[in-house]
């Protein structure tokens, strides 16, 4: 039960960050799992793995709930989501077939490295210039492989790389936001199915897992994320964002020097 606590308070804290600053709920929800799983004295080898299977699936249930918001509004791309599709699905499954076969360190590091890369964008608080318009199927698949296959390593729906790439192709902010909304969808779905089927034949997980997805973890962050989400956009228009963003950052910062340090000392 105090676990499972813990899981509804990541996915409150989540949700409401993802809500707040426009941030994938996997940069908070895949450290505080490591955390968790490690406390819970879950395999070592497979503890990164866990993490990242259960934070993708739990991005299945917020995506949807952000999506459905984004499109109510207009702000959904659909043609372009339909034209990343392809290479996201390709990318993202693929990424969590290559999971499978790394080890929980290297992960570890690939995901810290992740961190500091998020945190900076947000200290810069810079967007790249609209430079180009929309490839054509081989740019959007090779955009939507890469997008996918990273977001796969890291446990994210996309939304640090996919709302970037978006904005450089010239869309509006709202719809570059709406339409990587709808994009966490298939990257949510893929990744999912992947950790789940590559965990299947691992046989020393623990209880309550399908493959590499935790599911008491999955419970909690889902039920309390999807509630909390809708709290952190009405804060978004009260509160110094920007600001917020800073500080933000700077808990990324040390949240993945504190991951590091645990890996080599």
């Amino acid at each position: 039960m105090l676990f499972f606590l813990f899981y509804l308070a990541t996915g409150a804290i989540a949700g409401v960050m993802a809500g707040l600053l426009g941030v994938g709920g996997g940069v908070i929800i895949v450290p505080l799992l490591a955390f968790a799983f490690s406390s819970q004295q879950m395999p070592e080898s497979y503890i990164l793995h866990l993490a990242l299977g259960t934070s993708l699936a739990s991005i299945l249930f917020t995506s949807l709930s952000s999506l459905r918001a984004h499109h109510a509004r207009g702000a959904v791309h659909w043609a372009a989501v339909r034209a990343i599709a392809p290479g996201i699905l390709t990318g993202t499954f693929a990424g969590s077939y290559l999971a499978a076969q790394l080890s929980s360190r290297f992960l570890s590091i690939f995901f810290v490295s992740f961190l500091f890369y998020v945190a900076v964008q947000m200290l810069r608080n810079k967007r790249p210039h609209p430079g180009r318009e929309l490839p054509g199927f081989a740019g959007m698949f090779g955009a939507g492989s890469l997008i996918g296959g990273v977001s796969s390593l890291v446990g994210i729906g996309g939304g640090s790389l996919s709302v970037p790439f978006l904005v450089w192709c010239n869309l509006p902010l709202h719809r570059a936001v709406g339409s990587s909304a709808a994009i966490g969808f298939p990257i949510a779905l893929a990744g999912a199915s992947g950790y789940l089927l590559n965990g299947l034949a691992v046989t020393n997980l623990p209880g309550g897992s399908l493959g590499f997805i935790y599911l008491p973890a999955l419970a909690g962050i889902a039920l309390a994320s999807v509630l909390t989400a809708p709290l952190g956009a009405r804060l978004a228009h009260s509160l110094p964002v920007t600001r917020l963003k800073k500080v933000f950052a700077l808990f990324l910062v040390l949240m993945g020097t504190r991951m590091l340090i645990g890996l080599f000392c």
